[in-house]
Formats: C-alpha cells, structure tokens, sequence
C-alpha cells in the first residue's frame, strides 16, 4: 500500500513539472466533473450547424492539446456558398501567448490556423516610445527578422482586451487608446505593413485607479446603466463613438487605413527609406505609400512613392471626398517622386496615400 501511494503521488510529482501540463494543458482548469469529450461534443454541437459564421477566436489555446483542438475544428462545416466559394472553410485564430522561453510553443498550433503574435504589440510599443534608444528605422526587417513568427502564421495587433489593462503579455510598452498620438502611429505603421494578418482593437473607457502602479479599477465591465444593463453605442456626427464607448475602429486615422490595407494588399513592400533615426517610409508595389515622423523635428524630404503621377488625398488628415479632400494633398510627379513635410508637432504625425485616394 505504502509503495502504491508513494507511486501515486510521485506520479502527480511528474504531471505537475510536465511543461504540457503545469502551463496549462490539465492543471489549471479543474472541471472534475467534465471529461475533454464532453466538452468536445458540446463545442461541436454549438459550432457545427450551418450557420453565416466566418470566423472563429479561440482562447486559451495553450491550455488544449493541438490534436484535441483539431477534432474539434475538423467538424466545423464549409462556409455559405452564397457568400463563398465552394469548399471555404472558415478562418481560425488562436490565442497562444508565447515571448520566447514558454514550455507551450505557438508553433505546436500552426497547422490549426493562425496564431497570436503577441511580440509584435510589445515591441512596436517599446519601438515608437523609444525605450531601449530603439529606433523606427530599426523597423527595416520588422516580422521575422525581429524573431516573430511566419507572416503566414501570424495574427498582429497593437493591444488587446487583456494587455490594454496591464494583464497578459507586453507589460509597460503596450499602446493603447489611452496613449492617442502614438496609438495611431502603431496602427497606421501595422496596417500598412504586410506582415500577418491584422486586428483592430475596439474599447470602452474606465475610471483608472492606480496604486502601486497597478490598476485597482481594471476589473470594470463597458458603460453601463445602474441596473446592470450595459448601454447602447451612440455615434457622434463625426462617426466616432460616445458615452464611454471608444471605438478605436471608427477613428478617422485607423479606418482609412483600413481602407488602405485593402487597396494595397498583396503587394510587396517597396522603396523603403529612413533618416537613420524615427523617420520612416515604405510602399506597397504601386498602389500606397506611408510616410512617419517619430522624431523632436521636422520631417522634410522628396522620396519614390512608386505611385502614378496625380495628386493624392492624404487619409490621415483628412478623406477623400468625390474629387475633393478634406485633408493635407501630395503630388506625385511623373517619376513617381514626392515631396513631403511632416511637423513633429503635428497631432497625427505621419502620411497615408494609395490609389483609390487619387484626386
């Protein structure tokens, strides 16, 4: 008896150094009452019906084996035809949180979907604050060559629910809405980038607490009514939102360049320039080009946009509007060359144009 305890207890010793097992994978969540197929059976009973549903966000996936995870999503069915074509499956995302030395490897779930890069966030903050005496022309190589993984396995963001709030992966070096000058920038330098594929964050205010430099009041849920009800989203005139709700997603700067995204995706990264400091520009082959000013001067220079001659409507200061724009103009020359001038001063320091913004 004294040798089947002490076998016992010795093998619940091991379980809890397995790195597949003190990280996640059966120590954490203790719901004795469920076995893994029936959780299983639940999920595909929810997730498999035919449904409009495209897009599935797993969380905590480090927390399930791979194998399990793919029983699961093998059930899913193909996606409406009406929509798309036939035999398209929908789009996978898991959450995995890896930053180098983790018993649980992002790369265990790549052959599931896509996963989450959160390097990308953290360093792009520490990059922009300038910490470290980084630098944006550093950014040359910005994807793998900063150790991330494949752009073809990767799902980027700025911030999430969790690290906006000082929890999860990033600490300090996250940008979020709070921190608006620079947020945009991130945003801006993200979606005109081609590496991975992007999220947008959108967000609600709270009333931050802090002691200690922790967030006492990091736990509050969106704007709410006093019973409890939380409360409708109002949008202004100019299309953001109010009442506590943010909606970084309706932001002038990110939306266009979502739009921006749009137009230029596929297309290589191109006539890369920088001053050797925190001014940066690049391209996406003929059809959009950024320009940002991250330094404590003026930005002035002439650079190969690599787009047709015309004049374009810069989408971050303003929008395109039918032949007119509400914002700064650039014109391109016959030599795909412009000249451009950003203030270090300016509240949205940096440059967006792209084909389907040509006046």
């Amino acid at each position: 008896m004294k040798l089947l305890i002490l076998a016992v207890l010795l093998g619940l010793s091991l379980a809890q150094h397995n790195p597949h097992t003190k990280h996640g994978r059966t120590s954490i969540v203790h719901l004795f009452e469920w076995r893994w197929t029936d959780i299983a059976d639940e999920c595909e009973r929810y997730l498999a019906p035919p449904t409009d549903m495209e897009e599935f966000r797993v969380d905590a996936c480090k927390h399930m084996w791979p194998g399990d995870l793919k029983a699961v999503f093998s059930k899913l069915n193909d996606l409406n035809t009406r929509w798309f074509p036939a035999g398209s499956r929908p789009f996978i995302y898991q959450e995995v949180i890896d930053l180098g030395g983790e018993a649980i490897k992002a790369s265990e779930y790549f052959s599931l979907g896509r996963v989450t890069e959160f390097k990308y966030g953290a360093k792009l903050g520490t990059v922009l604050r300038k910490w470290n005496n980084e630098k944006l022309r550093y950014l040359v190589n910005w994807g793998e060559g900063w150790g991330f993984m494949a752009s073809d396995n990767a799902l980027v963001f700025v911030d999430n629910h969790d690290n906006q709030r000082g929890h999860g992966a990033g600490g300090g070096s996250i940008l979020t809405f709070w921190d608006p000058r620079l947020y945009k920038m991130a945003m801006g330098l993200m979606l005109a980038h081609p590496y991975g594929v992007t999220r947008v964050m959108s967000s609600y205010r709270w009333d931050r607490h802090f002691e200690n430099g922790k967030d006492q009041n990091d736990w509050i849920g969106p704007p709410s009514f006093s019973d409890g009800k939380t409360k409708p989203v109002p949008i202004n005139p100019d299309s953001t939102c109010g009442d506590g709700w943010v909606c970084e997603h309706r932001w002038r700067q990110i939306k266009n360049m979502v739009i921006f995204r749009n137009v230029v995706n596929g297309n290589p990264l191109v006539n890369w320039w920088d001053n050797g400091n925190n001014q940066i520009a690049f391209g996406r082959g003929n059809s959009g080009f950024i320009v940002i000013n991250n330094d404590d001067w003026n930005l002035e220079a002439t650079l190969n946009t690599g787009l047709p001659s015309g004049t374009y409507c810069d989408v971050i200061s303003g929008q395109k509007q039918e032949n007119s724009c509400s914002g700064k103009k650039v014109q391109v020359g016959e030599d795909g060359r412009a000249h451009f001038t950003i203030s270090n001063n300016e509240e949205d320091p940096f440059i967006a144009i792209h084909v389907g913004a040509k006046l």
